[in-house]
């Protein structure tokens, strides 16, 4: 089945002329099976299982969660209470999808509202003592505080005695594979050839060339990076961004959070905040606290600014972004996004013909953009057609495994 991925005319989501319904089929979830299908039969509940156990609840709340649940799974789509800040734009926002199922719509959608739908029974948006709590915070705080994370930032001090060069593909590698960020920090005596030599089999697109083209050393460059999730895929974002700061191939970083949680560990404020006190509280003599200490100053003098616009919280695709940020990623000598909803949102959530290239996918984003990218969801472009036939042949699941990843840049 098919479904319009046509925003609703609306200031809040511009029409997109960007997504064509009729060429590629926009996911739904009502394959039984499908990667789609299993986020919203299985991860969504186990997710509300996962807050529940997180926290000490209330009634009202364990009320909510079970009526979110009973609507996810046997209901239909019902629209947010008459009292909700956002009731109306969101009135437009599900334009043709209340009262139908869940499943029968655009996924990306689905998703979005889920995750909308979850932080309005836990009280996130009303006034009282839930507001503004995080429900995923248990999870990324944990995950901050693990020997991991220690393992990792102490591991920042092998590529800092590298050359330059050598430490921009580590980092690299790094913010790429998120929390596989052990295979991007770990050099061994070869360098960056033994590093490529681990990683490079599973990268199914490699555009790393184009990206340092377009940053050349000195030349004052203004980089745009989106981020994804929070805890040990937010750190390695923020090495990458001192190391373009520090190394002089970026004047000045623009970091995109989300406005508010969403999904299960997408990146806040709160978040840049925990990640950079976690780099800066590593000891004195470690590179992981050089990194901190230059973030900060970065933040102080301006180099360095974190935005938050809400369409980061939207159900649509970014052919849909409204002019306001659309004016934003003009002024950039390139976008980069981070993460597997990025992408899906960047190129369309739909069933491309995994051969599309990626420059057709992306013309109407403004201005150069690249996507770092681990794979897993089932939206693919931009493949080579050997390596689409090896990837099909090898019997895997590497669309959405997370064993594979990306990196596609548009340098026009």
């Amino acid at each position: 089945m098919t479904a319009d991925a046509t925003p609703p005319r609306s200031d809040d989501a511009p029409p997109s002329a960007d997504n064509d319904p009729v060429r590629a089929p926009v996911i739904l979830s009502n394959q039984p099976g499908s990667f789609a299908w299993g986020v919203l039969a299985k991860r969504h509940p186990a997710l509300i299982q996962q807050v529940r156990d997180a926290f000490p609840l209330g009634p009202a709340q364990h009320h909510a969660l079970d009526a979110l649940l009973e609507e996810t799974a046997h209901g239909v789509i019902e629209p947010l209470p008459a009292n909700a800040h956002d009731h109306e734009r969101w009135s437009v926002w599900g334009q043709g999808h209340f009262g139908r199922s869940w499943f029968d719509v655009p996924f990306l959608w689905a998703e979005s509202y889920f995750y909308r739908k979850l932080l309005g029974a836990l009280g996130y948006f009303a006034s009282g003592p839930w507001q503004g709590i995080d429900p995923f915070g248990p999870f990324k705080a944990a995950e901050l505080r693990s020997v991991t994370v220690d393992d990792e930032l102490a591991a920042l001090d092998e590529p800092a005695e590298q050359p330059a060069d050598v430490r921009a593909s580590a980092f690299l590698g790094a913010a790429l594979w998120g929390n596989r960020a052990d295979l991007g920090f770990r050099l061994d005596s070869d360098g960056a050839a033994a590093q490529a030599d681990r990683v490079d089999s599973h990268l199914v697109a490699d555009d790393s060339d184009a990206l340092w083209s377009l940053l050349p050393v000195g030349r004052a460059a203004t980089v745009h990076l989106v981020a994804d999730n929070a805890g040990r895929e937010l750190i390695p974002d923020l090495v990458l961004v001192d190391h373009l700061l520090h190394t002089e191939r970026a004047a000045d970083v623009v970091l995109h959070v989300k406005p508010y949680p969403y999904y299960v560990s997408d990146a806040t404020m709160a978040d840049v905040v925990d990640s950079l006190r976690r780099l800066m509280n590593a000891p004195a003599t470690a590179y992981a606290s050089e990194i901190g200490q230059r973030l900060r100053a970065a933040m102080a003098d301006g180099r360095l600014e974190v935005r938050a616009h809400g369409f980061f919280c939207a159900p649509f695709p970014y052919g849909a972004m409204p002019d306001s940020l659309r004016k934003q990623f003009a002024g950039a000598t390139v976008t980069v996004l981070k993460g597997d909803l990025n992408y899906r949102r960047l190129v369309g959530d739909q069933l491309w013909e995994p051969t599309t290239p990626f420059a057709e996918r992306t013309g109407y984003f403004p201005g150069p953009v690249a996507a770092l990218r681990t794979l897993k969801s089932d939206v693919i472009v931009g493949l080579e057609r050997d390596v689409l036939a090896s990837l099909e042949s090898s019997g895997d699941a590497w669309r959405t495994s997370g064993t594979h990843a990306l990196i596609q840049v548009r340098s026009q």
